[in-house]
């Protein structure tokens, strides 16, 4: 499973032109899962970014998890995270989920987000999104997890 992990000052998904999901001062998380992963990568990668200390305190250190800060998460499934570009030019997404199991994972894994007391949007799976954000740093970090633990 791999997720990139983007603090924003707020973001929304449009799908067609209409907003499907938009959050204000949170994380903004794009979603690959792999058709390897397990439960137990979920719970893995939940509890890891719920935990991160991402965000400034009164110093400007990042010393603040998400809740402490009261953010929101706005998830995306992104399948193309998954991409294989060690040959030839067009990307191989063969390590993607399938689409059922990838929207079940998907789901399970916004649950435990919600489990852990985040109000969590989400786009549209399988749709066309438009990914609108203002990043907030920037700061972007990439998690994975294999085997069911964090890499």
């Amino acid at each position: 499973m791999r997720v990139v992990v983007q603090r924003v000052s707020s973001a929304e998904v449009l799908v067609a032109g209409d907003v499907v999901g938009s959050i204000a001062a949170g994380l903004l998380l794009l979603v690959g899962i792999a058709e390897s992963d397990t439960a137990a990568d979920l719970d893995a990668i939940a509890t890891k970014i719920a935990g991160l200390r991402i965000f400034s305190d009164e110093e400007g250190k990042m010393n603040h998890s998400l809740a402490d800060v009261g953010g929101q998460i706005l998830a995306v499934s992104q399948f193309t995270l998954l991409a294989d570009i060690r040959k030839g030019r067009r990307p191989s997404f063969t390590s993607a989920a399938r689409p059922e199991s990838a929207l079940s994972s998907f789901d399970a894994f916004c649950d435990l987000l919600t489990v852990e007391g985040f109000e969590v949007e989400t786009g549209r799976f399988g749709a066309n999104m438009e990914v609108r954000l203002v990043n907030d740093g920037p700061v972007t970090i990439v998690v994975e997890t294999a085997d069911g633990r964090v890499i």
